[in-house]
């Protein structure tokens, strides 16, 4: 049971190109906006689409297929785990930013 207490699976489509970094140290990062559509009916019965966008990161091999066979628009399926950092502005404000770190990805679609 441990093992579900942190864990993110979505699919849905690339909003951008990966931005994919090569560190000093030889590993590779990748970062991406993944774009997940839900509906729900509103209060008048009507059908609504509501698009949520997450931050993506993987690392190493993952970062190294996405940089090969992953573009923007593409629908994959991901799991992962939900992470949090922060950091500070030139402004000295401080600033959160939520991703999913990804373990597992999956192609979808024939794009």
């Amino acid at each position: 049971m441990s093992k579900l207490r942190n864990k993110v699976q979505l699919i849905g489509n690339l909003g951008n190109e990966p931005e994919v970094i090569c560190l000093d140290n030889g590993k590779k990062v990748a970062k991406f906006s993944l774009a997940t559509n839900s509906t729900y009916l509103d209060s008048q019965g009507e059908r609504i689409k509501q698009t949520d966008w997450h931050n993506i990161v993987a690392w190493n091999k993952t970062a190294e297929i996405i940089e090969k066979y992953v573009t923007k628009g593409k629908e994959i399926a991901i799991e992962g785990k939900l992470t949090t950092r922060n950091y500070d502005t030139e402004k000295g404000e401080k600033k959160y930013v939520t991703e999913v770190v990804i373990s597992e990805l999956l192609m979808l679609g024939g794009n």
